[in-house]
């Protein structure tokens, strides 16, 4: 009797310990199983967020319509490009885009005109073989169909003048001193960020890179170059 009882109570020993194995497995398993389940979850949201903000980017672009024009003028003595003229307009009928501009023309006194109440969120750099630059000043005038404010929304063009040079209204573009290199301060008119004393001029055969970047969405990058002969105004297309 004895050693039955001894036999009875490690068979249930062992049988105590096998069944707490087998819950230890299931547990492991369940645990496992819902991490391999949440890291799925998670990487396809994580997939949707980067394939979402992707057609974002591809939707919300401007881009270069037509032609890209360069207009020349007498600094001092010497025949110069003083700014360049292109349109643009939404991509795929995308997210709007600010087109806020950080300065504004008249065609009066020196062009451009810094507006100070402005908050330009898209910013427009140039760059030749000789220098760049990493914030020129520009204006923008919509032109055909639009509803009036500064976004850039589907159905809409505008027109984007990149000023390099200020532009002196009071003397002929064929006289001297008609454009200027701009100095360090918008308190004297004229523009800040394009060329400056020591600068290179932008003369004949000049190849150069503009690249419009927005707050959101990809950048537009536009390269060309001056033709070999300088005209007051040239199509670059």
């Amino acid at each position: 009797m004895s050693k039955r009882g001894t036999g009875s109570r490690e068979r249930g020993i062992t049988g105590l310990e096998t069944s707490i194995v087998l819950i230890a497995f299931v547990v492991v398993a369940s645990v496992f199983a819902f991490t391999v389940l949440s890291a799925g979850v998670f990487s396809s949201e994580a997939a949707k967020q980067t394939i979402f903000a992707g057609l974002k980017e591809t939707r919300s672009r401007l881009r270069q319509n037509g032609s890209v024009f360069a207009f020349s003028a007498q600094a001092g003595t010497t025949q110069t490009v003083y700014k360049m003229v292109f349109i643009v307009s939404n991509s795929l009928a995308g997210e709007p885009l600010d087109l806020t501009p950080p300065y504004t023309q008249d065609d009066s006194g020196l062009d451009p005109d810094f507006d100070a109440t402005a908050i330009p969120a898209t910013i427009i750099s140039y760059a030749d073989e000789d220098q760049r630059k990493g914030e020129v000043p520009w204006t923008v005038q919509f032109i055909g169909n639009n509803n009036g404010d500064l976004l850039m929304e589907g159905g809409e063009k505008a027109e984007i003048t990149v000023w390099l040079m200020d532009r002196n209204h009071a003397i002929l573009e064929v006289d001297p001193n008609a454009v200027q290199v701009m100095d360090t301060s918008t308190a004297n008119g004229g523009g800040v960020g394009g060329l400056e004393a020591g600068d290179v001029l932008i003369g004949k055969s000049t190849r150069f890179v503009l690249e419009m970047s927005p707050q959101i969405g990809a950048s537009t990058t536009i390269q060309r170059s001056i033709p070999p002969g300088l005209r007051q105004a040239m199509n670059l297309n």
